[in-house]
């Protein structure tokens, strides 16, 4: 698989860390487009919201719990941050991983 979130997550690709736990990885964005930009990805691959189904939807829950700690870890919870996810090419999303 060619996907370049999987290799930061094998560790071929260098990232900076902001969590890491058995389900999901956080890192800072290599080109930010705000003050704090954080990607967090599933370790599971999953292409893009199109494919959460039974087996991986809880992950999806987890990604926003683990979002929220790193918001308040950043000192940003008090003031608010948005939280995006593009789905497919023509809603701009670059790699095809869900992030």
């Amino acid at each position: 698989m060619d996907c370049l979130f999987c290799k930061i997550l094998a560790g071929e690709i260098p990232s900076t860390e902001i969590y890491s736990d058995d389900k999901v990885y956080a890192f800072a964005d290599i080109d930010p487009q705000a003050p704090s930009h954080i990607l967090i990805i599933p370790k599971q691959h999953i292409s893009s919201v199109n494919e959460i189904d039974d087996s991986n939807c809880a992950v999806v829950g987890h990604i926003f719990k683990v979002a929220s700690e790193i918001a308040k870890e950043e000192g940003i919870a008090a003031d608010g941050y948005r939280i995006v996810t593009n789905i497919g090419e023509n809603g701009g999303q670059t790699v095809g991983h869900l992030h």
